[in-house]
């Protein structure tokens, strides 16, 4: 199920994000062609490039709409993250299809899998390091606070007990951080002033906690076919996001019944059930309203942003996000 976003709309993004797979596909082009085709399997399977494209509107902000190479490169690094750690995901996840296409464990195996997604985080690393030594540190921070996320996720699999703390905590790890990030480089990269440089990343960061509440509600509202894979699969691998933490804190007969499927691996009739329950209380309402809190943020952030067409798609980026879901 698609995800809009006015920045995808922007007059120059269409030219930017041909550049930004044509330097893809070369960071990762190497002397072996079987680590060449294992490190572009993504990349050539395709995607909207949210990461690279909030890279190039925050440093378009306010200033020309021709980005240098420089924000380009800064752009591919934060993507190269993020594919680097879905390879790494799809591992844990034992997932087999990713975008249409068969993942990269699953066609060639765990090993390759994750030596590919390693060589993909340390390519961009290379090239944040070519951007001088700030941007080398955020983008190692970063990938530091993604791993954070991640084992804040895990170490609550299959927990009824897990709280809403606990999982803002790791959303902003395992997703927001590399949005911020992505914002803040194009930001230092373009040379905007410390203040919209912060107003950019925290703008990064909300966003980002839109955009993994509004995939973790589409997990249970969404049908198969939409999804492209199985409705509630993370409640099925154990990972009760937003949607279902809330349906969990209220009490109700459902909710003690939807409580004794959770903590283990669900069976088909389960899941489907766990997926009625979870659609008919309001914890989905909540945890839109709770989206509807960090939009509100990114919008303020804009306010501190120079203004001109890029501020206002920004501004409009996460209520368009949310409403995509909203029937």
């Amino acid at each position: 199920m698609a995800l809009a976003s006015p920045l995808l709309a922007l007059p120059t993004m269409d030219g930017d994000r041909e550049r930004v797979e044509a330097a893809l596909l070369a960071a990762v082009r190497t002397r072996d062609a079987y680590l060449t085709e294992l490190a572009s399997h993504l990349i050539v399977a395709g995607g909207k490039r949210l990461r690279p494209v909030m890279t190039i509107a925050a440093a378009q902000v306010g200033g020309s709409a021709t980005v240098p190479d420089e924000v380009i490169q800064g752009a591919i690094a934060c993507e190269l993250v993020h594919l680097g750690s879905l390879y790494h995901d799809d591992v844990m996840d034992e997932s087999i299809m990713r975008r249409g296409v068969d993942t990269v464990n699953a066609k060639w195996g765990n090993l390759q899998a994750i030596v590919a997604g390693d060589f993909l985080l340390a390519r961009a690393s290379g090239i944040a390091a070519s951007l001088g030594n700030e941007i080398a540190g955020l983008l190692a921070r970063t990938i530091a606070e993604l791993c954070e996320g991640q084992i804040e996720e895990l170490q609550h699999t299959y927990s009824v007990a897990r709280t809403v703390p606990s999982y803002l905590v790791s959303i902003e790890g395992k997703t927001a951080s590399l949005f911020a990030t992505s914002a803040r480089i194009g930001a230092l990269v373009a040379g905007h002033d410390a203040t919209v440089v912060d107003a950019l990343t925290n703008y990064g960061t909300s966003f980002g906690m839109v955009f993994q509440i509004v995939d973790d509600i589409l997990d249970v509202i969404a049908t198969d076919a939409e999804l492209g894979k199985r409705a509630g699969h993370d409640m099925e691998e154990g990972v009760y996001t937003l949607p279902v933490l809330l349906t969990l804190a209220q009490q109700s007969s459902d909710t003690d019944e939807l409580r004794s499927f959770l903590g283990k691996p669900l069976s088909q009739t389960e899941r489907e059930r766990a997926l009625t329950i979870v659609r008919t209380h309001s914890g989905i309402q909540s945890a839109i309203e709770s989206a509807k809190n960090y939009v509100h943020m990114a919008e303020a952030e804009c306010n501190l942003m120079p203004q001109g067409v890029v501020t206002d798609a920004m501004r409009a980026a996460p209520a368009a996000l949310l409403a995509s879901i909203i029937r």
